[in-house]
């Protein structure tokens, strides 16, 4: 058990001591997908949905989520966010949601990018599931992260 970061010699749970770690510029970008029917995705891009604005009420929930994400997934460290942002996009399928998360500190923000992204389309379901309870949440995953002692990478 040696090579596990989160498992100490006994095989408790522990959460990966960072004090070490040199305090760096870190991003990361994730995206996913929710798919629905053509009348449910032109209510949503049209603004008639009677819950109200979708895609507002999604992209305060996705960045209200990336602040929260050490609450939501255990061994995650609590980090202070530099930036948010999230990009929802409309078309006749669907919405597509894109978050980037920014922090100057020692470990990175890929689960942040990635809770913001999955919350967000979660909020546009709840909005819009009186219009097709079919939906369907997916193609979550991470585009590219940047800064930290493993450097950069992007998905292919």
């Amino acid at each position: 058990m040696a090579n596990l970061t989160h498992i100490d010699e006994t095989g408790a749970a522990r959460m990966v001591d960072v004090s070490g770690k040199a305090e760096t510029a870190r991003e990361a970008t994730a995206t996913g997908r929710i798919t629905m029917s053509a009348a449910a995705a032109t209510a949503i891009r049209d603004g008639n949905v009677k819950k109200g604005d979708v895609l507002g009420t999604a992209r305060i929930a996705g960045i209200m989520a990336a602040k929260k994400t050490a609450d939501l997934i255990p061994l995650c460290h609590p980090l202070p966010l530099t930036g948010v942002t999230l990009e929802l996009e409309a078309d006749e399928g669907g919405v597509t949601a894109t978050a980037t998360v920014r922090t100057t500190h020692k470990t990175g923000v890929e689960m942040e990018a990635l809770t913001a992204v999955s919350v967000a389309l979660l909020a546009v379901y709840d909005m819009a599931k009186v219009l097709d309870r079919g939906m369907t949440v997916g193609e979550i995953r991470l585009l590219a992260k940047s800064g930290g002692r493993s450097g950069d990478w992007t998905a292919e």
